[in-house]
């Protein structure tokens, strides 16, 4: 199961978010991609620029989220009160969470979890638990972190503490392969049929950036990728790491590739996915993210994220 088009609110499982966030989205790459530049309104008495031509899909760079910046290394806290770590996650969430074939915790937020013990020297344990019981797990102190792709919002924050985030859900376009443009502006879309969900903030931030569009709305992400496959659209725009699993996949036919870069404007698609803890727990939070840092510097984050993602979302 590849994770949906549009994440849903924390009432039920993670969301799409439309939170300010202060501070910028760093990307480390291997080898080195660029992020897709924030989108701009057009306005109407700017000429049209010409599109770049499509070319053949060629294989892209594999582009790795980082949000550290080795300029601004973390103190080492003082981590000699910590002896265990009780990490919560969600049951079926692959490739981010799951049940291995062993019975055992498995995915990318397992393995990290991992690692960050490893960095932090201390025993570390992971429950597996439905995602809507994982907060209430946690305030009552049956575990010690969630790290199960929680999207930090508000309201989250009310109940818990979260770590600098260690991914983001970025949005993207994607087009069939014989059409697919190495950058995207929103001139560059004028009178193009753009697919995205309906009611979803992807189709609010092309409403605000893409005014020019040709904007067609589908109920759910099968509708709107079976339109790209028949050529009914342009492009779709959609969430990225959804949208790798789909291109990556059987289901797209190899029909399909992304086109320009990621969007990543925290006031339409969130403030990232960060690791919670309770509520004044700045001993473990602290160290958590001194350990992301150290994780992240030692290449084992972009080891673990190239596992798992083999077409980037980024």
């Amino acid at each position: 199961m590849a994770p949906s088009q549009q994440a849903k609110s924390p009432k039920t499982v993670r969301g799409l978010l439309t939170g300010l966030v202060v501070g910028a989205c760093l990307f480390s790459t291997a080898p080195s991609a660029e992020a897709q530049a924030p989108a701009k309104p057009v306005a109407p008495a700017t000429p049209q620029a010409a599109a770049p031509k499509a070319a053949p899909q060629a294989a892209a760079p594999q582009a790795v989220p980082g949000f550290w910046d080795p300029r601004r290394r973390p103190e080492r806290p003082d981590l000699s009160r910590l002896t265990v770590i009780r990490f919560l996650t969600e049951t079926d969430y692959p490739p981010f969470n799951y049940t291995g074939a062993d019975g055992n915790p498995a995915g990318f937020n397992v393995d990290l979890a991992r690692a960050l013990c490893d960095e932090i020297k201390v025993t570390c344990t992971v429950q597996m638990r439905r995602f809507e019981t994982l907060v209430d797990a946690l305030t009552s102190n049956r575990g010690d972190a969630i790290i199960a792709s929680m999207a930090v919002s508000p309201q989250l924050r009310a109940r818990v503490d979260f770590t600098d985030p260690y991914y983001r859900m970025p949005a993207r376009f994607a087009s069939r392969k014989d059409a697919v443009m190495p950058e995207i502006r929103p001139e560059y879309l004028e009178g193009k049929k753009v697919g995205v969900i309906a009611g979803s903030a992807h189709e609010a931030y092309l409403k605000a950036m893409f005014t020019d569009a040709e904007l067609h709305g589908y109920p759910n992400d099968d509708a709107l990728r079976t339109a790209l496959r028949k050529g009914e659209v342009d492009f779709i725009f959609g969430d990225a790491i959804s949208l790798a699993f789909w291109i990556n996949g059987t289901d797209s036919g190899d029909c399909c590739a992304f086109s320009g870069g990621p969007f990543v404007e925290s006031r339409f698609f969130g403030e990232g996915i960060g690791i919670a803890v309770r509520k004044g727990n700045d001993v473990l939070r602290q160290a958590l993210n001194w350990a992301l840092f150290r994780v992240w510097e030692k290449g084992r984050y972009t080891d673990l994220w190239l596992r798992y993602f083999s077409v980037s979302p980024f």
